[in-house]
C-alpha cells in the first residue's frame, strides 16, 4: 500500500484567543493579524468599535442579504472611498445608486467572453515578454515580475500600449501610491467624511491629479486618431459604448476613470493572484508537474480563444485555491444606510459589517481541511464564485468584480508560459507570510529558483 502525501499547509499569521484590543486594532497595518481563533467557526459577531456598531458575517445566507438582497442598503464606508478615490474617482467601484447602475450596464459589453476573446493577444504578448526577460536567469523576483507584466497586460489590453515612456510612467506612478500614500492610517479610520483632515491627504491629491492627467493624456491622443474599423483594446470599446436607453456613450472624465479603475483592478490583484499560485506550486512539486503535463500538451502558443483554455483545468483550480488561500481583498466592509435586520439582530443606520474573504475561506464549516492547499476542490466548478457560497474572491451579488474572466483568462495564458519553460522552486526557506495591506501581499518577496527545461 503506498501512502498519500499529506497536503501542503502554507504558514498564515497567527490567531488569538480573543479579538486584539483596540489599540492594535487601529494601530495595525496588516489585517491579517486581528482574527480570534474562533473567528473561523462562527456564524456571526457583534462588537462596538469607537463608539460603532460592527458585525462579522460568515453566514452566507447573511452575507448575500448585504451585498445582493438589500445591496442598495450599504454602502462602502469613509476609509476606503478615501484610500480608493485618488486611483479610481468616480469608476466603477466607487460609484453608487443610478450612476453604478448606468456605468455597469454601460460597461459590461466590455466583459463578455467574446470582447475577452479579443483580448488573448495583449494577454499572449505579456506572457511571452515574462518569459524573455528572465531568460537565462538562474534565480528571479517574480513578485516584481508579475507586477510588471500584469502591468503590461492591463496596459496593452486596454491601451494597446507596448514599452514606451507612457507606459513606464503609468506603472511607476501606480506602484509609488500603492506603497505610499494609499496606505491608510488612524485619520482614515477616524473621519466621518471625505474630505476630513484635508492636510493629511495633500499626498493623495496630488497623486490624484498627476495621475489623472497622465490618463487623459492618453485618452486624448487616442481620440485623435482615426477611428479603427474594429476594436483593438478596452478603450476603444469604451469610445464605441452607447447606452441602450438613451444612446449616450461615456463621458470624458468617466472614461478617464474606469481606465484607472481598471489600471489598479486589473493589474494588482492579478499579479498578487499568479505570485501565490507559483508559491504554492513551488510547494507542492508534484501538483507543478502535474500541471506543466497539461500544459505541455496544449502549448501556450496555440491558446486562441477563451475555449482553448479548457485544456488547462488543473492550471486553472491552481489559481482558485491561490483566491481561496489567498483573496486579494482580504476584508469587504459595509456601512448601513438605513436600518436593517441581519442574522436576526437589528443593524441601526452608521452600523458596519465585516465580510472577510479570508475568514470565509478558511472557514471551518465550509471547506475540508480549509488551511490545506487542495486545488481538486474545485474540480468541475465552471464558476466556484457562484457555485459555492463559501467562496467569494470577487465580492458577490451586482457588484460582484465585472473582470473575473479578464484576470483569470490572462493569468492563465502568463502562467502557461512561464510554466512551459521552467521550474519553480524557493531559493531560500524562509517562511513566506501573507499580509494584507491594500492587497494580500507576501511579507517579503522570496527569490525563486528557476530550472530550465
Amino acid at each position: 500500500m503506498v501512502a498519500q502525501s499529506m497536503p501542503f499547509v502554507p504558514p498564515a499569521p497567527k490567531t488569538h484567543r480573543g479579538f486584539v484590543p483596540l489599540w492594535r486594532l487601529v494601530t495595525t497595518t496588516d489585517a491579517l493579524k486581528i482574527w480570534p481563533d474562533f473567528a473561523f467557526e462562527i456564524d456571526f459577531n457583534r462588537r462596538r468599535v469607537l463608539g460603532i456598531d460592527t458585525f462579522l458575517l460568515n453566514d452566507p445566507e447573511d452575507i448575500r442579504h448585504v451585498l445582493t438582497a438589500n445591496a442598495a442598503n450599504w454602502r462602502r464606508p469613509i476609509l476606503m472611498n478615501r484610500i480608493a478615490r485618488p486611483l479610481g474617482g468616480e469608476g466603477l467601484f466607487l460609484a453608487e445608486g443610478a450612476a453604478w447602475r448606468r456605468q455597469r450596464r454601460l460597461l459590461a459589453p466590455a466583459f463578455t467572453p467574446g470582447a475577452i476573446n479579443r483580448l488573448v493577444p495583449h494577454f499572449q504578448a505579456a506572457g511571452e515578454h515574462l518569459t524573455l526577460g528572465l531568460e537565462g536567469a538562474a534565480t528571479a523576483n517574480l513578485s516584481l515580475a508579475f507586477q510588471d507584466v500584469a502591468l503590461e497586460a492591463v496596459l496593452r489590453s486596454l491601451f494597446s500600449m507596448p514599452e514606451n515612456e507612457a507606459r513606464v510612467k503609468l506603472s511607476a506612478m501606480g506602484r509609488s501610491y500603492i506603497e505610499g500614500p494609499g496606505h491608510a492610517n488612524i485619520l482614515d479610520i477616524i473621519a466621518r467624511n471625505e474630505g476630513d483632515f484635508p492636510f493629511f491627504t495633500r499626498g493623495r491629491r496630488r497623486f490624484q491629479q498627476n495621475w489623472f492627467s497622465a490618463i487623459e493624456a492618453v485618452v486624448a491622443a487616442r481620440r485623435a486618431q482615426h477611428p479603427s474599423s474594429e476594436s483593438r483594446d478596452l478603450l476603444d470599446m469604451m469610445l464605441s459604448l452607447r447606452d441602450g436607453e438613451t444612446g449616450e456613450g461615456l463621458s470624458d472624465a468617466e472614461i478617464r476613470d474606469q481606465c484607472a479603475t481598471m489600471f489598479f483592478a486589473g493589474s494588482e490583484t492579478t499579479a498578487r493572484m499568479m505570485f501565490w499560485a507559483c508559491y504554492l506550486l513551488t510547494q507542492d512539486r508534484n501538483e507543478q508537474a502535474r500541471v506543466r503535463a497539461e500544459i505541455l500538451a496544449f502549448p501556450p502558443e496555440r491558446a486562441q480563444t477563451l475555449d482553448d483554455l479548457q485544456n488547462w483545468p488543473r492550471l486553472r483550480n491552481v489559481l482558485l485555491e491561490a483566491l481561496r488561500l489567498y483573496p486579494p481583498i482580504a476584508n469587504i466592509l459595509r456601512e448601513a444606510i438605513g436600518e436593517d435586520e441581519v442574522h436576526g439582530e437589528k443593524i441601526q443606520p452608521g452600523g458596519q459589517v465585516w465580510i472577510s474573504p479570508w475568514v470565509v475561506h478558511r472557514h471551518k464549516k465550509f471547506w475540508d481541511r480549509p488551511t490545506a492547499f487542495m486545488p481538486d476542490r474545485f474540480k468541475g466548478s465552471a464558476a466556484p464564485w457562484i457555485q459555492m457560497p463559501g467562496f467569494i474572491p470577487f465580492g458577490a451579488g451586482p457588484r460582484i468584480c465585472i473582470g473575473v474572466n479578464f484576470a483569470l483568462v490572462e493569468a492563465q495564458i502568463v502562467l502557461a508560459h512561464l510554466l512551459s519553460r521552467v521550474g519553480l522552486g524557493l531559493a531560500s526557506g524562509k517562511p513566506v507570510m501573507p499580509s494584507a495591506r491594500v492587497t494580500t501581499a507576501p511579507s517579503y518577496e522570496p527569490k525563486f529558483s528557476l530550472e530550465r527545461l
